[in-house]
């Protein structure tokens, strides 16, 4: 009913940007929050960021001051703007949302497939 693509993943040198975007389509007829997760090898998928319908945001402290999510609310996308990257940061991130789906009733949660960030020199 609803796909969520995440995409602008790869790999990138310590210190350096990416910019990753989660686009949403479907049977949408409202999305509350949406949020970035990621996981790295071996270990549980960790909370990175979430920002409300409203545009209240909240992150990890790991990534507190370093990476900022944003969202457009017309094209149902999501994005993580990630500074200063570090070797830490390698992980797959995926993206999240809690969507009221049209014809439906009360709120579904929905993941993306995951994009792969690989932070090494």
């Amino acid at each position: 009913q609803v796909q969520l693509v995440e995409s602008g993943g790869g790999l990138v040198q310590p210190g350096k940007s990416l910019r990753l975007s989660c686009a949403a389509s479907g049977r949408i007829f409202r999305i509350d929050v949406m949020a970035w997760y990621r996981q790295a090898p071996g270990t549980q998928r960790e909370f990175i960021a979430f920002i409300s319908g409203g545009g209240s945001t909240n992150y990890a402290d790991s990534v507190k001051g370093r990476f900022t999510i944003s969202r457009d609310t017309a094209k149902n996308t999501v994005y993580l703007q990630m500074n200063s990257l570090k070797v830490e940061d390698t992980a797959v991130y995926y993206c999240n949302a809690l969507v009221a789906v049209s014809g439906g009733s009360g709120m579904q949660n929905y993941w993306g497939q995951g994009t792969q960030v690989t932070v090494s020199s």
